[in-house]
């Protein structure tokens, strides 16, 4: 499709930590005196950096055979100024992704020629719009090879799936004496659900700790299951922190063995890597589509057709999701729509559809080779040229290394990490106001791994999708370097 790129949502501002700094940081003044600072600081430091540079050229010289994919399709976006004469570089994909024009296309395609709503009508609107809808969960379906897109039920992101499958069947297949096992390093989405679970039923949670390379320690998984009263395995595919990937086929024996079901958060292996449903093991996959180029406000839950349609009751009650109505009882729709009440986010939904056709159409073995040999220049480029700093979660070899594959564990494309020099906040506040690079910073809704794995309360993270070029690596450590000189200088 045409390439059009949306704004991208405006991310609030994080307040630096002293009020020296945040005096420098708040007026337009000041950041131009940091600036200044920042390239003496530069210049003091010439030596030191010098064989950063030269090992730079060399880098640079090896990835020039790494390429973009489609960048085009994002031009409008990603080719902005966020800062005067600096290009944006967005390195904030794990939070959410950019979106294709093709996807905005058909969204706006949508509004324009076929809004109606779906399901309830015989005219033509209605139903053009229901077979774009139906036919973009049928999308889906083909994208993590679902044996039947009845098995794809839509919902508002990925939060609202885990919360879908605790509410119904964590409400009637669980009991006290039950036991749940999550990991410390789960995104809050998958802690809180199974909290609100445990103060209902009585359910117990068990934390499986992490390793010596900061991997979720599957060992630990397996001891936590000994005494066969874990029920479910509640479980991040691939860490939003640490960047490390679970050795499913490991977890997945556990589960069997021990009869529990497995529930994986797939938002950070969906968009990157191939996913196949039926091969992968796992009783549930839940996906948010803002992270794969779709837009805000979709996502899904996957489980086999027999799980939802007798396991799992009806969570919210209304249009729909019946298939009568009387005064005295209802009957219930069949799967997916059973769960579906009211009216969708149609027109968001057909560009989730979009979003999965495109990534097949790049194909996810080709976005997961070249994000596997960026990843790790980014993780090679900080841990060699950025003195003292902090990564967290395994060095890509030792990815490389672990889980029961032959082949080992890929490392995801992102780094989080910590300097002695700043907090976190302040690295990407002044990257993005002096440098125009985004990274995120903070506990990236991971508050148990910060405080009680990490024993810090926050840290920087720069994450890489598709789009994303060895060049911006590059600049980005480059200008992360200037930023922590200038730190380092007022410092003393």
């Amino acid at each position: 499709g045409r390439c059009r790129a949306p704004p991208s949502p405006t991310l609030p501002r994080p307040r630096l930590p002293t009020t020296k700094l945040a005096a420098m940081a708040t007026t337009q003044h000041k950041l131009t005196r940091t600036h200044a600072r920042t390239c003496r600081a530069a210049q003091t430091t010439t030596s030191r950096r010098g064989a950063h540079m030269r090992r730079e050229a060399t880098n640079s010289t090896k990835m020039q055979a790494l390429v973009p994919m489609r960048r085009e399709d994002f031009a409008e976006i990603l080719n902005q100024q966020v800062t005067p004469d600096m290009p944006l570089v967005y390195l904030d994909n794990a939070a959410t992704s950019q979106k294709p024009a093709c996807v905005i296309d058909a969204v706006r395609n949508y509004y324009t020629h076929d809004n109606s709503n779906v399901h309830r009508g015989v005219h033509t609107l209605s139903a053009r719009a229901t077979d774009a809808f139906e036919e973009a969960r049928a999308s889906v379906a083909r994208l993590i090879n679902a044996s039947t897109p009845s098995e794809v039920v839509w919902t508002r992101n990925a939060s609202e799936a885990i919360n879908l499958v605790a509410l119904t069947y964590g409400a009637s297949q669980l009991k006290e004496g039950d036991a749940i096992v999550l990991s410390v390093a789960e995104h809050h989405s998958n802690i809180v659900p199974w909290q609100l679970l445990a103060q209902k039923n009585g359910v117990e949670l068990r934390y499986a700790r992490l390793d010596a390379d900061e991997r979720v320690d599957e060992d630990h998984v397996a001891e936590l299951m000994e005494d066969g009263k874990v029920k479910l395995v509640a479980i991040a595919h691939v860490s939003n922190v640490l960047g490390s990937t679970l050795d499913v086929p490991f977890v997945v024996d556990l589960c069997r063995k021990h009869g529990a079901k497995l529930l994986l958060d797939a938002c950070q292996s969906v968009p990157h890597m191939p996913i196949d449903v039926q091969s992968l093991g796992a009783d549930f996959v839940v996906a948010s589509g803002h992270k794969m180029c779709a837009p805000t406000g979709t996502g899904f839950l996957w489980a086999k057709y027999e799980t939802l349609d007798e396991l799992m009751p009806p969570l919210y009650g209304g249009g729909e999701m019946i298939e009568d109505v009387s005064t005295t009882c209802s009957t219930y729709a069949k799967p997916p729509l059973k769960f579906e009440a009211g009216t969708p986010a149609i027109g968001e939904m057909i560009g989730l559809g979009r979003a999965a056709e495109y990534l097949m159409e790049l194909d996810m073995r080709e976005i997961h080779a070249y994000e596997c040999e960026l990843g790790a220049y980014l993780y090679e480029r900080l841990a060699a040229d950025v003195p003292n700093i902090r990564l967290y979660g395994p060095s890509p070899a030792a990815a490389r290394a672990s889980g029961s594959h032959a082949s080992g564990l890929d490392r995801a494309a992102l780094c989080a990490f910590t300097h002695p020099a700043a907090h976190a906040n302040d690295l990407s506040t002044l990257l993005d106001s002096m440098s125009g690079i985004a990274i995120r910073s903070g506990h990236h809704c991971t508050q148990p791994l910060h405080k009680e794995a990490l024993g810090v309360l926050g840290t920087a993270r720069a994450s890489l999708y598709f789009y994303n070029s060895p060049e911006e690596v590059d600049f980005f450590v480059k200008e992360l370097n200037k930023v922590i000189d200038f730190f380092e200088e007022v410092a003393v």
